[in-house]
């Protein structure tokens, strides 16, 4: 009798000994998957090198800001930070869809942002590739969101009459096109979420 109760108790032992050793492994094994995400956060966070849709659409808002003051070289050097978030946006949690469509509108927008960047002094061929760049902006706030809201203004007066528009986080006008000579020309066409 004392045999079986003996082995019951070594069976017993050797379980709860295993199954204690399983769940302790287990912690161990969730614990470094959070540290190794943790890590890998940080390292993305800290680093400064990878961007999201929120901070090129900061940037480009800024820009829009500098051209309603009229300032041509503030204008350049947001540009150029534009440029480089949009160089360095994570498309590791896009889909193929997704990154065809981000790549799309990066390349024609990097494209943009470097005219303006490299045309400091030249504040009418600055806002003809703010023009087409604000196009670009539209399209990357539809398709991805902008984590803001956004409303989509237009300037009948720009551009010979053929007016064009711009993406503001206003709701008031500021016209980026026209800058000081015509501030509040314009109208609010849509507000995008």
């Amino acid at each position: 009798m004392k045999n079986i109760f003996g082995n019951i108790s070594i069976v017993a032992l050797i379980l709860i000994a295993c199954n204690s050793n399983t769940k302790s492994t287990e912690s161990q094994a969730a614990a470094t998957d959070t540290n190794t995400v943790s890590h890998v956060t940080a390292t993305v966070t800290d680093s400064g090198n990878v961007t999201s849709i929120k901070d090129i659409v900061d940037s480009y808002l800024q820009l829009k800001n500098a051209f309603t003051k009229d300032n041509t070289n503030d204008a350049a050097a947001v540009a150029t930070s534009l440029q480089s978030a949009l160089q360095h946006f994570n498309k590791s949690t896009l889909t193929a869809n997704q990154k065809k469509t981000f790549d799309d509108i990066q390349a024609d927008a990097t494209e943009h942002a470097e005219h303006i960047g490299k045309n400091g002094g030249n504040i009418a061929h600055q806002r003809e590739h703010f023009e087409m760049l604000s196009k670009d902006i539209y399209d990357l706030a539809k398709a991805f969101g902008a984590g803001q809201t956004l409303y989509k203004d237009f300037c009948p007066m720009y551009n010979n009459g053929k007016g064009a528009f711009w993406l503001s986080e206003i709701k008031d006008i500021k016209n980026p096109y026209m800058g000081k000579k015509m501030a509040t020309c314009g109208i609010v066409k849509e507000e995008i979420k």
